[in-house]
């Protein structure tokens, strides 16, 4: 199967970067990717982190058919999903969730319940499945400083989906959304054939850890794994890392683009994989 992560230099205006989106989907298409995944916040990174409130949408679990002219966000995910008949994963949006549980652990005031969530689209522009980001993002070095818990809530469930690939086998894929990287028992709990990291690492971070770690989830889990990030100079004057990347189950880098808006591809198979689970059976080693 070909899969791609799509790297992006996303704006503050959400209409620029679902056209950039857009063209590079079409890219990956074009390459024959039959998943295609998108990058944390593809829609805005805006002037303040607050911004992602102005755009939140409420979450439609159907699809395409169902969306209206207020979740654009979502309508355009399901629309291209559909057009080009592959499974889209929209990197991740901010989605307010009805019936949302409010007792989770979170510090964010309760008039910005949001979720920081990634959206899985299937051919027919059906909503595959939805995950919430778990752990929030705090950093402070003294020149930067991010909190994400002011504007989000936590999510609190680990998600997988099925994806029957045109291989003839169905791929149990895993999400997570950038900082939860750094979390290896989120990965472990899984059981991923294959790991989605949608990412905006700061270039501090990023510059320090992305590809060690990237590389230790793969190895870990003896997965192939998917990072689709941010990459560049944004219009907020943010910096981020870049460096979307394709991974293989021994934790070699199959693909990589350092820095501007592109395309990464890989082509995956499930005779490498369960090779290198026979090889090495670390996970049926586990005792904890």
């Amino acid at each position: 199967m070909r899969i791609a992560a799509i790297q992006m230099v996303s704006s503050h205006v959400v209409d620029d970067n679902l056209d950039q989106a857009a063209d590079l989907i079409r890219e990956a298409v074009q390459a024959g990717a039959e998943l295609v995944v998108l990058p944390e916040y593809f829609c805005l990174l805006g002037q303040k982190d607050t911004d992602k409130l102005q755009i939140q949408e409420q979450y439609i679990e159907s699809g395409y058919a169902e969306t209206t002219d207020s979740q654009p966000i979502q309508r355009f995910l399901a629309g291209q999903a559909k057009k080009a008949g592959i499974w889209l994963v929209g990197g991740s949006l901010p989605l307010t969730i009805e019936g949302l549980d409010t007792g989770v652990q979170n510090t964010a005031p309760a008039r910005a319940q949001v979720r920081n969530s990634t959206l899985v689209y299937s051919p027919d522009g059906r909503c595959a499945a939805r995950y919430d980001k778990m752990h929030l993002f705090s950093f402070d070095n003294g020149r930067e400083r991010y909190d994400e818990s002011r504007c989000l809530q936590a999510g609190n469930a680990p998600t997988t989906f099925d994806l029957p690939s045109r291989d003839g086998h169905t791929w149990r894929v895993g999400l997570s959304i950038c900082y939860d990287l750094r979390f290896p028992e989120l990965f472990r709990s899984l059981g991923a054939e294959l790991l989605l990291v949608p990412s905006s690492f700061t270039y501090t971070t990023g510059q320090a850890h992305w590809e060690v770690l990237m590389r230790a989830r793969a190895i870990e889990n003896l997965a192939y794994v998917l990072a689709p990030a941010q990459g560049g100079e944004h219009s907020n004057g943010r910096r981020t890392w870049g460096h979307s990347l394709g991974i293989d189950p021994w934790g070699q880098v199959l693909a990589e683009r350092a820095q501007g808006p592109g395309v990464v591809t890989a082509d995956i198979t499930i005779d490498s994989l369960r090779a290198y689970r026979q090889q090495l059976p670390a996970l049926k080693h586990r005792v904890l």
